[in-house]
């Protein structure tokens, strides 16, 4: 923000922090008289950016302004949400991706995923029958009835390295090491780009809605293919000196084993995560219990690899052997969820913070073993533990971080240029 800013603009982004904000309010939060307020209300809402209420008491912001972009991008899909200008995401879509086709082709179906969002029906999701009349080759993209996509964020899989913006290293994506992934995106739609680590991003949407809301010092922990945590302290996302705070899955728990090489899914990650449960379910469960070796990709050849085929990194059939009654299975979850209890205890007696929070498709194989094990261990170990609860927005945390990161970028966009006119 700049060091100074016109009554225009200062209006405006109170307006845009708090969504809608009665004129009394604006005339005491600003220090103007309310005539000044009432006649810069009035040029916004000229401008298409707010509207007033009929009494003219209230003001809101306008949400067919426009629509900003929201990706989750993981190592097995691409998930797309279209919000209007106040954040209500009204149009969502997928794309199955292929990480071993390296990171050209996947920005391509980036890029694709938004183009295809943004000239569907508002009404649907599905590519338009002539998407050629609703775009050109590159530049901005616009959604029929909400108007023009003012911004996008996009969550990846690896830590942004905050001083180059460089995707630093996607270790469950080969090929993704210092991807210039914004830059890309930027020269493509001539639109304001937010990059963000996933977990980091996940915890942006569990802030912004979710259980962390008011919670200014939290960890979101996400428990997919990988894992990885976002951390706020003091209301702020932490990021760390290269961006990479909050990736545990280099954590080692095992600590005589401090010189070996675990790869690039790290210590923690090999136990604790969709690749790590598979992986040792493979070896504990009998063979009636393990899934079938082929798959639509074809046989598997080498379940050891973490970085294989879709099929070695579902963990699935492990909670489903569980749920059957299976002891093995049992006993593999409760290894890593074991484990996933030091982990968090160590997160404690290192950030203290208020509340834990855990999401991921790994979170939601059995709730209840995963939260009742870590609270267990956490509260064995510190005598005054946090709140640890499970994701109130599910696998949409990290859309909705997008969508916010994304409106931020859209409303700072919109107040610099208010002061440009």
């Amino acid at each position: 923000m700049p060091d100074y800013e016109s009554n225009l603009q200062r209006i405006f982004r109170e307006v845009s922090v708090l969504g809608k904000a009665s004129v009394s309010a604006l005339v005491h939060k600003c220090k103007l008289e309310p005539s000044t307020v009432a006649r810069k209300v009035q040029l916004l809402a000229h401008k298409g950016l707010v509207r007033p209420s009929p009494d003219h008491k209230l003001v809101a912001l306008n949400p067919y302004y426009g629509t900003v972009a929201g990706i989750d991008m993981g190592a097995s899909h691409l998930h797309f949400a279209l919000a209007d200008f106040c954040g209500c995401i009204f149009k969502e879509s997928t794309l199955k991706v292929r990480p071993e086709d390296g990171p050209r082709k996947l920005i391509a179906q980036i890029k694709q995923g938004i183009r295809e969002l943004a000239a569907a029906p508002d009404s649907e999701s599905k590519p338009n029958s002539n998407p050629a009349r609703h775009r050109s080759k590159s530049g901005p993209v616009t959604s029929a009835r909400h108007g023009r996509v003012r911004a996008i964020a996009i969550g990846v899989p690896s830590p942004v390295d905050p001083r180059t913006g460089l995707v630093a290293f996607a270790n469950l994506l080969p090929g993704w090491r210092d991807v210039d992934l914004r830059r890309s995106l930027q020269k493509e739609f001539r639109l304001p780009v937010a990059l963000e680590n996933d977990a980091n991003m996940a915890a942006i949407g569990e802030h912004w809605r979710g259980v962390a809301r008011e919670v200014p010092n939290f960890v979101f922990v996400a428990i997919g293919t990988g894992i990885g945590a976002g951390v706020f302290t003091d209301g702020r996302l932490y990021r760390g000196r290269t961006g990479a705070a909050g990736e545990i899955y280099r954590l080692n728990l095992e600590w005589p084993r401090w010189n070996e090489d675990f790869g690039e899914t790290g210590y923690l990650e090999s136990y604790v995560s969709g690749l790590g449960i598979s992986a040792s379910g493979r070896k504990a469960l009998s063979e009636s219990r393990l899934p079938s070796p082929h798959g639509p990709l074809g046989p598997v050849e080498n379940c050891d690899n973490p970085l294989g085929l879709a099929q070695d990194r579902d963990a699935r059939f492990v909670f489903d052997a569980m749920q059957q009654g299976d002891e093995d299975a049992r006993a593999v979850l409760k290894k890593a969820f074991t484990l996933m209890g030091v982990a968090a205890a160590d997160l404690v007696a290192i950030l203290d913070p208020d509340l834990i929070v855990f999401g991921g498709g790994v979170s939601k194989g059995s709730p209840d073993l995963l939260l009742g094990t870590v609270r267990e261990i956490v509260t064995a170990i510190h005598p005054d533990p946090p709140r640890i609860e499970l994701s109130a927005l599910e696998d949409k945390a990290q859309t909705h971080g997008a969508i916010f990161s994304a409106l931020t970028l859209a409303y700072d966009a919109a107040a610099r240029n208010l002061g440009e006119e």
